[in-house]
């Protein structure tokens, strides 16, 4: 039928009576498929009373099957434990019975005797035998290397008649090596020469003696002579405070000037430093100007007075940065052949270390040179001991004071008779290397000055 809305075919509807029909009916047809459900139901249970027991068997067999491969893994498992315990006591028992054989050996082993004493006191004799071989094999090494670098002693005269006689100066390789207050006067050529010397003479010298020094030399080539030398500190104690030098520092001087010292200072103004010339240096002789110029007979008009003393000061005032690094160098290097003195039983006080020759010379010579090293026995301690008593600090102090304190010293020590000569230099060594002399023949009036420890401008010879 249609609807009176939507006009639309719509389901068909049906009255109560229909309706009550309809569910009668349902209910009827339910109630009948009830029974039958219930009568097939009750067939099947019947049919599955006699499958019930079978079924049971058959779960009961499954569970026991279950527990039998478990078991059976057990069992495996519990095998394998068995023979790694086996294993295991079988190698204790190989172990147990191979200390037993061992006990038993060494049952078995005498005690010590007489016999046995002999052959140690033997053998021991043979080790010392051997020690003293090398031992002469060192010292004959040792007296090879001091013939091939020549190591002497040049000039000086013993005292005579009451007069205090002049020290020599020690040369290597026919090269003078100055003390470090005198480095400045000898040109920069000349003190590479004597450093490689050295540096070379110390290497071979600590080989052959089979000492480790506290401060080891290096090449900047990488290979020994190849390059400039560079020292440095290495590892060690505490003791003598040189461990914690380990920065190399070079052991070449360089022949031009630090470009950093004029740009870091400016020279002081002519006033400031007429003054101050005026001040610190004595008037000149009525000689000195004719020394001058004998002395440097090419050399051109001088300037003013003030404008010398003012380049003379400049120069003074700005060191490069360089010299406090190769004094650095330099003291290790002395501490380096100080260690070497102790350990061949040569006492070298601090007053002496600079000497580096001389304390060289007096390694070679001792009595107990090549006895004990690092390298063989008798065995030396690691540098540095605490017997050896240099503290590199204070060989550092010393290396570094200025020359003008130790130039006053001498001046009030000599009584002003040290203005002639205020370095002690004697004349035989001057002549001997004419390349220095502009330097070493000094007026008294610029003693001051050439105490400072910097080589003074030209111009300043003639003032």
């Amino acid at each position: 039928m249609d609807c009176a809305n939507c006009e639309l075919k719509q389901r068909q509807f049906h009255c109560a009576r229909c309706l009550n029909n309809d569910v009668r009916k349902f209910r009827n047809e339910t109630q009948k498929h009830a029974a039958e459900r219930d009568v097939a139901v009750a067939a099947a249970s019947s049919a599955l009373e006699w499958i019930k027991p079978s079924r049971a068997r058959r779960a009961e067999a499954a569970s026991h099957q279950a527990r039998v491969s478990e078991l059976n893994e057990t069992l495996q498992w519990t095998r394998r434990e068995n023979q790694q315990k086996r294993d295991r006591i079988q190698a204790l028992r190989e172990t147990i019975a191979s200390r037993r054989l061992m006990l038993i050996a060494a049952r078995l082993v005498p005690s010590p005797t007489a016999d046995n004493e002999h052959l140690l006191l033997n053998e021991t004799q043979e080790l010392a035998s051997l020690a003293s071989a090398i031992r002469g094999a060192r010292a004959g090494l040792v007296q090879e290397l001091v013939e091939v670098f020549n190591i002497v002693q040049v000039g000086g005269r013993p005292s005579i008649g009451g007069k205090a006689g002049t020290k020599g100066e020690w040369t290597i390789g026919d090269l003078i090596l100055p003390v470090p207050g005198d480095i400045r006067r000898y040109p920069p050529d000349h003190i590479n020469a004597v450093m490689t010397h050295i540096v070379h003479f110390l290497t071979l010298l600590t080989f052959y003696l089979g000492v480790k020094m506290p401060f080891d030399v290096t090449w900047t080539g990488g290979k020994l002579g190849v390059g400039q030398p560079m020292i440095g500190a290495i590892r060690g104690g505490e003791s003598g405070g040189w461990a914690r030098w380990y920065t190399k520092h070079s052991l070449h001087v360089s022949a031009n000037p630090a470009p950093s010292s004029q740009q870091a200072f400016s020279p002081p103004s002519k006033a400031a430093s007429s003054s101050k010339a005026s001040s610190s240096s004595p008037k000149p002789s009525s000689s000195s100007p004719k020394a001058s110029s004998a002395t440097n007979p090419s050399q051109p008009t001088s300037p003013s007075t003030d404008s010398a003393m003012a380049d003379s000061i400049y120069d003074s005032a700005a060191p490069p940065v360089a010299s406090s690094s190769f004094t650095t160098a330099l003291t290790m290097l002395l501490y380096d052949v100080v260690y070497l003195a102790h350990t061949q039983n040569v006492a070298v006080p601090l007053n002496q270390a600079g000497d580096m020759l001389s304390n060289l010379w007096s390694i070679c010579c001792s009595g107990e040179l090549g006895r004990a090293s690092h390298a063989a026995t008798p065995r030396l301690p690691p540098p540095t001991p605490s017997s050896f008593p240099v503290d590199f600090a204070k060989l550092l102090q010393v290396t570094s004071v200025s020359p003008r304190a130790r130039a006053s010293s001498d001046t009030r020590s000599a009584g002003g008779d040290g203005a002639a000569s205020p370095k002690g230099r004697n004349p035989t060594s001057d002549s001997r290397h004419s390349h220095t002399s502009r330097h070493r023949q000094r007026q008294p009036r610029i003693e001051e000055e050439e105490e400072d420890g910097w080589d003074l401008l030209e111009g300043d010879e003639d003032m």
